[in-house]
């Protein structure tokens, strides 16, 4: 009889089996994320308070404060002129990207002989782009076009537009075949939108007299505008971490071995430039809210 009141107090129902299980399953999620990302993260914020050097006996951290944040904008005016291009780079790069994908999604969405052989051609560079790959790109020139030469492009922007944009512009257009080589993931999730969008809609603002011009503005763009904000926030991502595009990485890197400056010095850069980017992404879903379809609101 003890034995039995024993098993009734311990029996779980059935709802908190279920979580049991579901929280067993995220278990090694979870520890993943706390060993290889908040404890990296939070880690790294302390070492930006610190000045940090090696000696024979380990690391040595020396309180700083917000010293290294001060001298990042205050001293170091080489962080804030980085930060500076990589935002203008990148005002340039993102709608091209993001347009010319939703371009070409359209296009490979048409029903034509070897529709599938396309999709996958667009796809292939994403495959292939390692960063191995476009350092090489890099090195042989083959990264830009040749009609900005045969066409003297770079003067041509220089008489008639300001530095300030002249140069970024010239930077974007030499990279023009990169870009387009990382349109590859925005193509394949402009595609799967489109197959969200039924068929029916279609067929009947076709019997309604709609021209396919008005079907594109009035049915196709507005259905995809959640795919659009998700391809915005993928591409500034994937922008923002690309080093071959990024001087601010790069600079990370170098300061990790500059004796002047060290790992302090660079986790608190590393930590300024999240924090930018962190900022980009919130102000583009606070500007998404009131422009994004939602399906479930009508």
């Amino acid at each position: 009889m003890i034995g039995t009141s024993n098993r009734k107090r311990v029996r779980l129902s059935v709802e908190s089996q279920q979580a049991i299980s579901g929280y067993l399953f995220l278990l090694p999620w979870l520890v993943g994320l706390a060993v290889f990302v908040f404890y990296p993260l939070g880690y790294s914020l302390y070492m930006s308070f610190h000045k940090i050097r090696f000696t024979g006996t380990g690391m040595k951290f020396e309180w700083k404060g917000f010293e290294n944040y001060t001298y990042a904008f205050l001293s170091d005016n080489t962080f804030v002129a980085a930060l500076l291009s990589i935002l203008k780079n990148s005002v340039l790069v993102i709608p091209i990207i993001v347009v010319f994908s939703l371009f070409v999604a359209v296009l490979l969405n048409l029903k034509f002989k070897g529709r599938m052989a396309f999709r996958g051609i667009f796809f292939l560079p994403v495959i292939f782009s390692t960063g191995q790959v476009l350092t090489e790109i890099f090195n042989q020139k083959a990264g830009s076009l040749d009609l900005l030469n045969n066409y003297d492009v770079a003067g041509f922007l220089a008489a008639n537009l300001p530095k300030l944009w002249a140069d970024p512009i010239l930077a974007v257009l030499n990279m023009f075949v990169v870009i387009l080589w990382y349109s590859g993931v925005q193509i394949l999730l402009y595609l799967a939108g489109l197959q969200t969008i039924s068929t029916n809609v279609y067929e009947a603002s076709m019997i309604d007299g709609a021209t396919p011009w008005e079907i594109f503005w009035k049915i196709t763009l507005p259905a995809l505008t959640p795919f659009i904000l998700l391809n915005v926030i993928y591409t500034i991502v994937d922008m923002f971490t690309l080093p071959l595009l990024n001087p601010v990485l790069s600079m990370i890197t170098a300061n990790m071995t500059n004796p002047n400056l060290g790992y302090g010095y660079s986790a608190a850069q590393g930590w300024i430039y999240f924090v930018m980017v962190f900022l980009i992404l919130l102000l583009v879903l606070a500007a998404a809210r009131k422009t994004v379809y939602n399906g479930a609101e009508r």
